[in-house]
């Protein structure tokens, strides 16, 4: 079924950052008209197109997000895998409305209740019950108000046992693999405001403000993400800083909760790779994390401070799972690998190849490890399953997935 749009118009000032503040999928001339009669006033601007939530899927894969979404389910064999779908594509913070032909109570407690659906309408749509269902989540200005505190991106933190082991190679790497493998929204920031090399290694050079905004959190605004960002790549976007090296940056508590919040609010995941020594902002990022990634090279100082590290982990994370990933394994002059699990108490959870002649050439021609090399993506891939994937096997559902409940 062909989509209909409305015609070329002027940039609107209600479309924020370019972002549509309502986009639905309909698949019925009916509907359409309920939704544009009964909220195109409260919504000037937004956009409804003849669909259901597979063609919604699609079309959020490939374009940019909405602040709001209607999406159509009637019709539809599998509900809940569909909409499932849809959640790998779909950020956090978006507010989502479904249509559809159930009309049983417990369908749409489920939704509303249970899996964080904001309002569900059975058909036939009219413009008196839109009006008084979907009407409520949209103020008069036409803004979508945000999406609550559970509806959150997981966060992953990145450490490194000592430094010059690689953490900034694994963080970078670590995002760009979990947008590919779960099709989801990602950040990576890098807290080296000072000597950080993630844009470096990416081949781009970072917008200032994100110093001023750790230390002066009450200048950040809604927009602040797309002024301090770069995209560098399918749904990935680096946040980092180039300070002078005779610079003191002094974040703020206040400004790493500000910075917190908003990346939880637009990503699915953010990869955060902290400085060496961790510091109380380092520590305050490390209590907000779901993951935290501890990287290490086999040799005994870097297993001992590996240790140490876990311990901080899992004392400042509240039940975060913590990881190892062993970098440069079988490097000449290596632990011996007994001696090394002896140490940790356990197997690395990933073990990194040395690649002594891929990786710093493609961080001198700012291209990312996992292109160049096929065995630092396998050597990456158990952080990126236990990370990315482990939210696909344990969420509930559809929004259970998209809006992070229950989870950091």
């Amino acid at each position: 079924m062909s989509d209909t749009r409305p015609g070329p118009k002027a940039e609107p000032d209600f479309v924020r950052g370019g972002r549509l503040p309502l986009l639905a999928f309909v698949t019925d001339e009916v509907s359409e008209n309920a939704l544009r009669t009964a909220l195109g006033a409260m919504v000037p601007g937004m956009e409804i197109r003849r669909g259901d939530v597979l063609a919604a899927t699609r079309a959020l894969g490939r374009e940019e997000q909405p602040e709001a979404l209607i999406v159509d389910i009637e019709g539809v064999s599998d509900a809940y895998g569909a909409l499932d779908q849809l959640a790998s594509v779909c950020t956090p913070n978006m507010r989502v409305l479904v249509v559809g032909d159930r009309n049983e109570m417990g369908f749409y407690r489920e939704l509303t209740q249970n899996f964080g659906v904001s309002e569900y309408i059975y058909k036939p749509l009219t413009r008196i019950n839109v009006t008084n269902l979907f009407g409520p989540h949209v103020n008069q200005n036409g803004e979508i108000p945000r999406a609550g505190s559970s509806r959150q991106g997981r966060i992953a933190a990145v450490m490194g046992a000592r430094g010059g082991v690689g953490c900034t190679t694994v963080a970078v790497n670590l995002g760009l693999s979990l947008a590919e493998t779960t099709q989801g929204h990602v950040a990576i920031v890098d807290m080296n405001l000072s000597g950080g090399t993630s844009a470096l290694m990416l081949g781009v050079k970072p917008p200032t403000g994100l110093r001023l905004a750790l230390e002066e959190p009450g200048r950040v605004d809604a927009l602040f993400l797309d002024r301090v960002s770069v995209e560098v790549g399918t749904r990935v976007r680096l946040i980092a800083a180039e300070e002078p090296l005779d610079s003191d940056p002094a974040p703020t508590a206040e400004g790493v909760t500000r910075l917190i919040s908003l990346l939880q609010e637009r990503f699915n995941h953010v990869v955060i790779d902290l400085p060496r020594p961790l510091g109380p902002r380092g520590r305050q990022v490390l209590s907000a994390a779901r993951a935290a990634v501890i990287v290490l090279t086999p040799e005994i100082g870097g297993v001992r401070d590996a240790v140490a590290l876990r311990r901080i982990a899992e004392t400042m994370g509240h039940g975060a799972t913590t990881l190892t990933a062993l970098n440069r394994d079988g490097a000449p002059g290596a632990m011996a690998r007994e001696l090394l699990k002896e140490g940790l108490g356990a197997e690395p959870d990933a073990r990194i190849p040395d690649l002594p002649k891929v990786l710093p050439r493609t961080a001198n021609l700012g291209e990312p490890a996992i292109r160049a090399s096929n065995a630092f993506r396998k050597g990456l891939a158990p952080l990126v399953r236990e990370i990315g994937g482990a939210q696909a096997v344990a969420a509930p559902g559809f929004l259970g997935r998209l809006f992070g409940r229950g989870t950091r």
